[in-house]
């Protein structure tokens, strides 16, 4: 799944992508929000037309980036509160907020807001950032079958996204909480944060 941050794959043709194989992209629901914004990707038909791909597209929370960018965010039950890396103007990234975002998009998979801790991590840490992410998934996956219910079904899947650290029973766990919520996909998050490739595997 080779990575279009703000919807283009850096450094190849779209020919080159098809020529490889490559089905499916992922782009990025924080960047592609902060520039050129979603409400402009959706007058412009969407990430498909956006980006002249025709294959899939899936579109990460925005998750990571709050990950990535811990200096310039603060996270909260509500949502995470964070500063743009561009202009330093504030926003507030909520699951609900998310899932919109990523409704007016377009893209073919969607994942829900959770929240990504540095490995090793603390047990406590691990536990509460299951207990956040699973109460993330339920907002968001309230926010997107009331869209359903008043919109008719988008061409989108929901993906809810596991999470519980380097700590097996809790990964077990939070995977048992997100399948209650009834998503068409899993995805494993928290990854590659921190710890060494053998626990990574």
């Amino acid at each position: 799944m080779p990575v279009g941050t703000a919807a283009s794959v850096k450094g190849l043709r779209q020919e080159a992508l098809e020529e490889i194989g490559a089905g499916i992209l992922l782009a990025n629901t924080y960047h592609l929000y902060l520039r050129p914004g979603h409400q402009v990707v959706s007058k412009l038909g969407g990430l498909h037309a956006f980006m002249s791909w025709n294959g899939g597209i899936l579109t990460d929370s925005g998750g990571y980036q709050v990950f990535s960018l811990a200096e310039l965010r603060k996270i909260t039950d509500e949502g995470v509160r964070f500063r743009s890396h561009l202009d330093g103007s504030e926003h507030l990234l909520t699951p609900e907020k998310a899932a919109e975002i990523q409704l007016a998009l377009g893209s073919d998979i969607a994942m829900v807001l959770d929240e990504c801790i540095e490995t090793p991590a603390p047990r406590s840490a691990a536990e509460a950032a299951l207990k956040r992410t699973t109460a993330w998934a339920g907002r968001a996956r309230k926010y997107f079958q009331e869209y359903v219910r008043r919109n008719g079904q988008p061409v989108q899947w929901q993906f809810g996204i596991v999470q519980g650290a380097t700590f097996g029973d809790l990964r077990r766990e939070s995977a048992r909480q997100l399948l209650e919520l009834d998503f068409p996909g899993y995805a494993v998050g928290g990854l590659a944060v921190g710890e060494t490739h053998d626990v990574t595997c």
